[in-house]
């Protein structure tokens, strides 16, 4: 993803490209980024169902509506930050992403971002569904 790319490779005004970069992430469309997140788990042979399932549980949002927000032109950022019941129990969600230590984020609709992320490596690694969703 340009955000991965754009921090790695920083090296002039490195807070002038990560702002780029984060605008560019929240305002992908949600589709875009949501197809890229289900081939990245079924490489590893995983299903887009469990992806559904991780960013319902993740999110709050049904199953049913990620699928209709398939087909509109919402932003990734937009999807995340008007998540209707946003799982409390995602400050569980530890480690490193792209090099970033999600605990350490501040910006809190970034570590969104980095926590479906999370997720999502953790699936495509093998993890049990049930130790996902913590």
């Amino acid at each position: 993803m340009t955000l991965t790319v754009c921090l790695l490779n920083c090296t002039n005004n490195r807070m002038r490209s990560i702002v780029m970069a984060r605008q560019t992430v929240f305002d992908m469309a949600f589709s875009k980024v949501y197809t890229a997140l289900i081939a990245k788990a079924e490489r590893k042979g995983r299903t887009g169902a469990e992806v559904d399932e991780i960013t319902s549980w993740l999110t709050g949002y049904p199953v049913e509506q990620i699928k209709e927000m398939m087909n509109s032109d919402i932003s990734y950022g937009a999807f995340l930050s008007d998540a209707p019941s946003y799982n409390p129990r995602a400050e569980l969600i530890t480690g490193r992403i792209c090099g970033i230590q999600i605990e350490s984020i501040e910006d809190p609709l970034m570590k969104r971002v980095r926590q479906l992320d999370k997720l999502i490596d953790e699936l495509a690694k093998g993890k049990a569904m049930e130790k996902i969703k913590r």
